[in-house]
């Protein structure tokens, strides 16, 4: 599938909730926000920083808040979108009737402010990368040509390759993985890059 260039064709391009995302975009437009794509989706911003990102599903389309956690939410919309997500939170519409114009615009002027006062929340400190026995034996094992392609990875790919040998609970899931990730460390690539384009 072609990447989408900007947000009117990302929108064209959704089988549901068009209205919806047309609408969102139409608020957020009024602002000072600039629209941009990235990672596949329309992403809001201010002086280079992001501030919201809408989104669709098949059941709801959204905004995403990325420093939503700084929010105060008084009217209780948002959500977390998961246990892991730390600033991020979500703001779900089922229909373009459930859209409140005003009240959307008033949580993204509040967005806008929070960022412009550096509100973000920081990523914790980096836990140490720990490499698990079994891929350090089968990168040794597989030649130079493995280590050094390891090596070169950034530390977020080695550790979604750690994780994913650390993962595995039985020895013979760790060597089915270990077979089908050493061709891909040696060719440079990481564990969900077919995933990021």
């Amino acid at each position: 599938m072609k990447k989408v260039t900007n947000v009117a064709e990302f929108i064209e391009k959704q089988e549901h909730n068009q209205e919806i995302l047309e609408k969102l975009r139409e608020i957020l437009n009024s602002t000072e926000l600039e629209e941009t794509i990235k990672w596949g989706a329309p992403t809001f911003t201010i002086n280079g920083k992001n501030v919201v990102g809408m989104g669709s599903f098949k059941s709801y389309a959204g905004l995403w808040f990325f420093n939503g956690v700084f929010l105060k939410d008084k009217s209780k919309v948002l959500v977390s979108a998961d246990d892991k997500t730390k600033a991020l939170r979500q703001w779900r519409f089922n229909s373009v009737d459930e859209i409140d114009e005003k009240l959307v615009k008033s949580y993204v002027l509040e967005a806008i402010e929070n960022q412009k006062q550096g509100r973000e929340l920081k990523p914790a400190k980096d836990k140490p990368l720990e490499i698990p026995a079994e891929l350090k034996s089968a990168l040794k094992n597989d030649g130079a040509a493995a280590k050094d392609a390891f090596e070169k990875l950034t530390k977020g790919k080695k550790r979604e390759y750690a994780g994913h040998i650390a993962s595995a609970k039985r020895e013979a899931t760790k060597e089915s993985r270990l077979e089908k990730i050493l061709p891909m460390i040696r060719e440079g690539k990481g564990l969900h890059d077919k995933y990021k384009k």
